[in-house]
């Protein structure tokens, strides 16, 4: 029972967190913030897919040709158009998460800390500052989830070979990426080092969920475009809300005055 009424909270705090966040989009500088980062990473990879997608296309499509004929050497089928087809799938399924996480490394660095600041003077005017977060910090705990995206993408590798799995894996990888970006800069300026250790691990499941609620929308039309942003705020919105409630707890350790 414990542990269910933990998860609807948790539950309740993320839904609270998403509905403040579209209410903070409507400020002309959250929406400049959610606009330029997504349209610097489109503008980036798009020119990479002019030069690079047909040829990346064709070269995947022989690869599984070759793989499926060699598998199914008894039978002779024709798998040309298929595995072409295959090849564009899976070239979208990997785009995708390239733009939105060049935008979100975008925002994480130059937009975080300005959407920060105005939700902690909105939501949290008297939310202490313990500053346990850095810049170095920052860029620290972006190399760490890149390095995790390699890690994960490469141990998935097997599994790329059974088509029904395809939009599984990036999503399932990139929800783990998108919470381990957005969490530290979410709570680099008013928590201490031991506050965020703390509430990473007391928060874990929400903090994956909210992570691949993002990886989801990467995918939906129009509102893709806006994902970065808006869930940024709302890593911005439950975290500091959990930072809140866990200083108010009376574990935290402080004395309590008699």
């Amino acid at each position: 029972i414990h542990a269910l009424g933990n998860r609807s909270a948790a539950m309740t705090g993320i839904a609270r967190a998403l509905a403040f966040s579209f209410l903070n989009l409507l400020h002309p500088r959250m929406l400049w913030l959610m606009l330029w980062p997504v349209l610097l990473a489109l503008g980036a990879w798009l020119s990479v897919a002019f030069f690079l997608w047909g040829a990346l296309a064709a070269r995947l499509a022989a690869l599984l040709r070759q793989w499926l004929e060699t598998t199914v050497f008894f039978v002779r089928l024709d798998f040309g158009d298929s595995t072409l087809i295959a090849a564009h799938v899976f070239l979208y399924l990997v785009f995708i998460p390239l733009v939105y996480l060049t935008a979100l490394l975008i925002l994480g660095v130059f937009g975080m800390p300005a959407m920060v600041e105005q939700v902690a003077r909105w939501q949290f005017p008297g939310l202490e500052r313990r500053r346990g977060g850095s810049l170095a910090g920052s860029a620290w705990n972006g190399v760490m989830a890149m390095l995790g995206l390699a890690a994960m993408a490469l141990a998935s590798i097997p599994f790329w070979i059974l088509p029904p799995l395809w939009p599984v894996i990036p999503v399932a990888i990139m929800g783990w990426v998108n919470q381990r970006v957005l969490r530290y800069d979410a709570l680099a300026e008013h928590a201490s080092a031991d506050e965020m250790r703390a509430l990473f691990a007391l928060n874990r499941g929400a903090l994956y969920f909210l992570g691949v609620q993002l990886a989801l929308a990467a995918y939906v039309p129009v509102i893709g475009l806006f994902a970065p942003m808006l869930f940024g705020l709302a890593f911005i919105h439950f975290l500091l809300a959990e930072l809140r409630a866990y200083r108010e707890a009376p574990l935290e350790g402080r004395a309590v005055p008699l």
